[in-house]
C-alpha cells in the first residue's frame, strides 16, 4: 500500500498528456459557465416577452443563480478539501448538464428561476474544483500558466458571450441558450472521467462544520442580496439594510463558531498568512473596480456615442480580447520571474489604463477607445493570473480547495460590492452635475453631465486601485527580504 506522501506525488505529477487532457476538459467547463453568465443577462429582455413576466421577477433568472453561488462557494470549497476533487468537480458539470436542460424545456419563469437554482450549484462546484485541480495537477513552475491559460478562457467566454447569445436568440430562441450547454458539458464530463487522477485528501475523516457552513451560507447571501438591493434602490433602502443587518451578525456568529469548532469551515489561521490575505484583498479590490467600469461604459457608449447595443457588445467584447491573450502569457512569466513583480507591474497599468479610459468625451472615436482600453485590459491579465497563482501557492496542498474557494468568493463580494457603490456613485454624479432632482432617471440627463460624471467615476477608482498597489508592493518587499535572509543563511551554512 502507498504512502500518502507517495500518493500525492503521483497526483501531482501525472502523465504530460493526461494533464493537459485534464487541463481542456476544465478550460470547457470554465468557458461554459461563463459563457452561460454573460448569454443569460443579455436575454432577460427577450425572457420578459416571451415568458410573460415583468422586470421585477426575471432578474431572480440571473439572481437565484448568483446567491446560489455566494451561499455555497465556502461550502463547496470545504468540501473539496475533504473529499475527492474529481467526483465533486463531475458532479458540478452533471448537475450543471441537467439544470441547462431543465432550463431549456422551462414552461414558465417560476420553473426557470428554481431550475438556475440548480445550475448555479453545478457552477459552484466546477469553479472552485477546476482551480484546485489545476493547482493540484501541475507543479509550482507550471502553475502560473496553468491558471493564466483558464483565467484566459474565462475572458474567452466573456468576450464572446454577447455574440454567441445575440445571435442563437435571434436565430432559434431564448430556450437554444441553456440547451447548446449540454453536448459540451458532455464532453467535459467524458474526458475529466478518463484523464483526471483522483485526488487524495488528509481531511477526509474530519467532520463536516454543519453550523459553520449554515452561518456562512446566510452571511453571504445577505449580503450579496444586499448589495443587489442597493443597486436598485440605494444604500437607503430598509431591506438593504435589514440584509446587511444579518449579514453581519450571521458573520459574528460564524467566527464565533469556527475559533471554537475542532473542524471549522475555514481554519481561521489561514488568514494569519499575509500573502493569502493581502492576495485576496487584491483580487477583490480589482474585482470591485472592473465591475464598476463594466457597469459605466455601456452608458457612456450608448448614451453619449449614441451607439447601438451590437455596437457596444462589440466594442467591449473586442477589447476582453486583450486580457484573454494576455493571461496566459503572464503566467508564464511570473512562473519565471515571480507572481509578485508581474502581478504588481499589472496594476501599475490598470492604474494608467483607468486615467487613459477617465479621458473619455464626446470627440471619442473607436480607435481612441480601444487604445485607451487595451492598456487597461493588459494590464487585469498581467495582475489576475499571477494573482490566482500567488493565492494558491500561499496555502498547503490539504487547503488548495478553500484557497480555490476563498479566490472566487473574493471575485464575487468584489463584483457585487463594486456594482453597488459604482451604480450609487454614478447616479449621484449625474443627479449632481446635471441639477436634477434626486432619483431621476439618468438617463435624461444632458450628454455633458454623462461625460462629466464618467470622467470623475473612473478618476474616483483610481486611489483604491492605489490600495492594492501598496499590497502589491509590500508582498514583493516581503519576498525579497525572505529570498535575501535565505541566501544569508545558505552562506553562513556553507562557511
Amino acid at each position: 500500500m502507498q504512502s500518502t506522501q507517495e500518493e500525492s506525488k503521483d497526483l501531482t505529477n501525472p502523465g504530460a498528456s493526461k494533464k493537459w487532457w485534464a487541463m481542456l476538459a476544465i478550460g470547457i467547463s470554465a468557458f461554459v459557465c461563463t459563457v452561460d453568465i454573460n448569454i443569460v443577462n443579455l436575454a432577460l429582455p427577450t425572457l420578459i416577452q416571451s415568458l410573460h413576466t415583468s422586470f421585477a421577477t426575471i432578474q431572480w433568472v440571473s439572481l437565484s443563480y448568483l446567491l446560489v453561488c455566494a451561499a455555497f462557494i465556502l461550502i463547496a470549497a470545504r468540501l473539496g478539501d475533504m473529499w475527492n476533487k474529481k467526483w465533486l468537480f463531475l458532479s458540478g458539470l452533471i448537475l450543471f448538464t441537467i439544470g441547462s436542460v431543465l432550463c431549456g424545456t422551462a414552461p414558465n419563469v417560476g420553473f426557470l428561476i428554481v431550475f438556475r437554482v440548480l445550475q448555479g450549484l453545478g457552477a459552484v462546484l466546477i469553479g472552485v474544483m477546476g482551480s484546485a485541480i489545476i493547482a493540484e495537477l501541475f507543479p509550482k513552475e507550471e502553475r502560473g500558466r496553468a491558471l493564466g491559460i483558464i483565467n484566459g478562457i474565462n475572458w474567452i467566454g466573456v468576450a464572446s458571450g454577447p455574440s454567441v447569445g445575440g445571435l442563437l436568440i435571434s436565430w432559434v430562441g431564448w430556450r437554444l441558450i441553456f440547451l447548446v450547454n449540454v453536448p459540451i458539458s458532455i464532453i467535459a464530463i467524458l474526458i475529466v472521467a478518463l484523464t483526471v487522477p483522483d485526488s487524495v485528501s488528509r481531511e477526509a475523516k474530519k467532520s463536516f462544520d454543519i453550523a459553520g457552513a449554515i452561518l456562512i451560507a446566510v452571511t453571504l447571501s445577505c449580503f450579496a442580496f444586499s448589495m443587489t438591493t442597493v443597486q436598485n434602490e440605494g444604500f437607503g433602502s430598509p431591506i438593504a439594510l435589514i440584509l446587511l443587518a444579518i449579514a453581519a451578525i450571521s458573520l459574528w456568529c460564524f467566527l464565533i463558531v469556527e475559533a471554537r469548532s475542532n473542524s471549522p469551515m475555514i481554519d481561521l489561521k489561514i488568514f494569519r498568512s499575509v500573502e493569502l490575505s493581502f492576495g485576496l484583498l487584491m483580487r477583490l479590490i480589482v474585482a470591485a473596480v472592473m465591475a464598476g467600469m463594466i457597469f459605466i461604459l455601456p452608458f457612456f457608449l450608448e448614451l453619449v456615442k449614441q451607439y447601438s447595443v451590437q455596437q457596444t457588445g462589440f466594442l467591449l467584447a473586442v477589447t476582453s480580447i486583450f486580457t484573454a491573450v494576455i493571461a496566459p502569457i503572464a503566467g508564464t512569466l511570473s512562473d519565471r520571474f515571480g507572481s509578485r513583480i508581474i502581478s504588481l507591474i499589472g496594476l501599475v497599468l490598470v492604474v494608467f489604463g483607468y486615467l487613459a479610459i477617465s479621458t473619455f468625451d464626446t470627440q471619442l472615436t473607436v480607435l481612441g477607445f480601444i487604445v485607451r482600453m487595451i492598456l487597461l485590459q493588459v494590464g487585469l491579465g498581467m495582475f489576475t493570473s499571477p494573482n490566482s497563482s500567488a493565492v494558491m501557492g500561499s496555502v498547503p496542498p490539504e487547503r488548495l480547495g478553500i484557497a480555490s474557494g476563498l479566490l472566487s468568493l473574493s471575485n464575487i463580494l468584489g463584483q457585487t460590492t463594486g456594482l453597488a457603490l459604482t451604480g450609487t456613485l454614478f447616479s449621484f454624479l449625474t443627479t449632481i452635475n446635471a441639477n436634477l432632482a434626486p432619483k431621476t432617471d439618468i438617463t435624461e440627463a444632458p450628454i455633458e453631465a454623462l461625460v462629466e460624471s464618467v470622467q470623475m467615476s473612473f478618476r474616483f477608482f483610481v486611489p483604491i486601485i492605489m490600495v492594492a498597489i501598496v499590497l502589491a508592493g509590500y508582498l514583493l518587499w516581503l519576498e525579497r527580504r525572505k529570498e535575501q535572509a535565505a541566501q544569508t543563511e545558505s552562506t553562513i551554512d556553507l562557511s
